[in-house]
């Protein structure tokens, strides 16, 4: 750390914020407005679950007199949940809530911009964020305080080296992501075609219904002759998370742990968020809870939402893995019985369409949450194709999803080794020829 030089956040860089939105100017469409919320769920490369708008009008009036963020400023999440920072991209097109939110941007010619990313999110960037937080009832980070914490940076070349390094393998985790999502859309439409559309390849290999293939009344409507209505529980095991016990949790995993699966990790639409609110249970304290413990092809419902912005309820994430977790109680475990060749891709797809949605929670009960019961999910109406053709589906897409597990895999990997490069980089512990070397 020889050539590294020491400099005030605020010699680097414009630290500000926004122009004040008042809520009366929030409208149902428009340009999208976000608040601390909704840059967390870009960090983490979520999709955005809630969604307020401000007019086009508004928007470019702001633009010409202020001006908006652009692609390479960042913006940290300032109240409440501190210190999570954002690169706003090309594709980007938002405003933002000011005092949520702090927005770097005007950047000198001293700092990389990348490099920066990674020092704010670096244990270095956290202790900085620790020592000017002020406020004992909702945390915060000033302007004033952040203009004056102290970083080292080594000269140009080098931090860009180090940006590419940290930022190749981000790189191929978003590819990773953008292929498993183009897999999950391939496995969607091939349910479409075969379950809803009814063009499933006849005994000719004809696609059924365009074939001229018959269909007869049933209570979810026409159906193809030879299937059958019945109830979700006919092809699940179906169980209640554990109640645990706050005080039994912890907020660190001290070694041979579970992760304890809450609601937060299922995402809006569906789908598993891996990184979901952090609680651990110790496995030796477990040898009774083994119905709980999850394994793959696990389907985990969330049960429970708030009345006012039903965004998960019913929703389902899929388990990739074996013996990491172990459910919490209001999340359903469904654990597909294999009856009539109906595996978990069949079972995720169809728990996460609209229909199916629309009506389990039209039977949810409504109060200051709104809650489903264990009663209306097992009677919740489903299809019974002959086993044959649930077989032939499962060949199809089964393939897909162990594609997106060995890829959320390669994921956890390269997370885990991001993660002990960054800090080693960023302080200068580690060179960048010695990971050149290592590579090499």
């Amino acid at each position: 750390m020889t050539n590294w030089k020491e400099y005030k956040l605020g010699e680097l860089c414009t630290i500000t914020s926004s122009k004040r939105i008042f809520y009366k100017e929030y409208v149902s469409e428009g340009v999208p407005f976000f608040r601390s919320k909704e840059i967390i769920e870009k960090a983490n490369g979520n999709d955005i679950s809630t969604e307020l708008f401000i007019t086009k009008d508004k928007f470019q009036e702001i633009k010409d007199k202020f001006g908006v963020p652009l692609a390479g400023d960042i913006l940290l999440t300032s109240v409440g949940t501190l210190g999570v920072s954002y690169q706003v991209q090309e594709s980007d097109y938002f405003y933002f809530k000011d005092g949520n939110l702090t927005w770097f941007k005007d950047f000198s010619d001293e700092i990389n911009t990348k490099f920066l990313l990674y020092w704010l999110r670096s244990p270095l960037g956290k202790e900085g964020f620790n020592s000017i937080t002020i406020g004992s009832t909702q945390a915060a980070l000033t302007i004033a305080g952040l203009k004056g914490i102290k970083l080292s940076i080594p000269d140009l070349p080098t931090q860009t080296a180090i940006a590419e390094i940290l930022s190749s393998l981000d790189d191929k985790i978003e590819l990773n992501n953008k292929i498993n999502q183009e897999l999950e859309n391939l496995a969607q439409t091939l349910f479409k075609q075969w379950f809803i559309d009814f063009e499933f390849p006849n005994e000719k290999g004809e696609p059924y219904k365009s074939s001229g293939g018959a269909l007869v009344d049933s209570e979810l409507g026409e159906i193809p002759k030879g299937w059958e209505v019945g109830v979700l529980e006919d092809l699940i095991d179906f169980s209640n998370g554990n109640a645990f016990k706050s005080k039994e949790l912890l907020k660190e995993d001290i070694g041979d742990c579970y992760h304890v699966f809450k609601m937060g990790h299922i995402k809006k639409g569906g789908g598993l968020n891996a990184d979901g609110t952090k609680s651990y249970y110790e496995k030796s304290k477990a040898k009774k809870l083994n119905k709980y413990v999850l394994r793959v092809g696990d389907l985990l419902m969330c049960m429970t939402d708030m009345k006012g912005n039903v965004a998960l309820l019913g929703h389902t994430a899929l388990m990739n893995e074996n013996d990491k977790y172990i459910v919490n109680q209001r999340v359903g475990l469904l654990r597909p019985n294999n009856a009539l060749g109906i595996d978990f891709p069949y079972l995720y797809i169809l728990t996460n369409s609209n229909d199916f949605i629309e009506d389990l929670r039209s039977r949810a009960n409504s109060g200051v949450q709104v809650n489903l019961s264990t009663s209306e999910i097992k009677v919740s109406k489903v299809l019974l194709p002959p086993k044959a053709i649930n077989v032939a589906f499962d060949n199809c897409v089964k393939a897909f999803f162990e594609s997106i597990f060995n890829n959320t895999k390669e994921n956890q990997e390269l997370t885990n080794l991001r993660d002990t490069l960054l800090p080693k980089l960023i302080s200068g512990e580690l060179e960048v020829a010695e990971v050149m070397a290592e590579k090499a």
